[in-house]
């Protein structure tokens, strides 16, 4: 389980397809207090530690994602250089700063538009039409990982405001329109979904 709270922005270092992907992921973590088989989620998928280590470039752990996964999330996408939000697994007693984050892509989004707003930049995204029903203004939703609160629902859309600290240390700061990103909705809202189709 994470909190949506981004720690470090990794970089894909190298991609090799084998039966799965492997990816080889830079990052500032101290690696040597990360256990293999530990779960990162990186922009918001959970993925698993299977090697880690340290060279010039600094720390490192490699990750196989499988075809599943790359065709569900943005994961598939991905190329050497591109950044990653990050966030390691969420301890008990850790501060929950977010919201509970899975790490189980619901779906891929797309970046419709950007304004700014003061000193915010309010964020358009449209979302396939089997997640329309799982966001709700002032709810949660987790955009590559990032823990938001959603302004507003319109249609097969919903809006999120950026203050500049998110947008410096997260992917948020590159990310354009046309962009894919990953989403999960608030697990709440499965649940009380799931509990009205049971008794309708």
């Amino acid at each position: 389980m994470f909190t949506g709270i981004i720690t470090d922005i990794g970089t894909v270092r190298t991609i090799e397809k084998r039966g799965d992907t492997r990816f080889v992921l830079g990052t500032a973590f101290d690696m040597d207090t990360v256990a293999i088989g530990a779960s990162i989620a990186c922009s918001g998928a959970c993925l698993t530690v299977v090697e880690k280590g340290r060279d010039g470039d600094g720390a490192w752990f490699a990750a196989d994602a499988s075809a599943e996964t790359l065709s569900k999330t943005t994961l598939g996408g991905w190329t050497p250089g591109w950044r990653i939000n990050l966030e390691r697994a969420l301890k008990v007693g850790d501060e929950l700063g977010g919201h509970i984050v899975s790490g189980h892509v619901d779906g891929v989004g797309t970046v419709a538009a950007t304004r700014e707003e003061g000193d915010s930049v309010r964020w358009l995204f449209t979302v396939p039409d089997a997640l329309k029903a799982f966001i709700a203004p002032k709810g949660s939703v987790a955009v590559d990982g990032v823990s938001l609160t959603v302004n507003e629902v319109e249609n097969d859309s919903f809006g999120v405001n950026i203050i500049p600290h998110t947008a410096e240390h997260t992917t948020f700061g590159t990310l354009r329109v046309g962009d894919d990103v990953n989403l999960e909705v608030d697990p709440l809202a499965r649940y009380v979904a799931r509990l009205l189709e049971v008794r309708g």
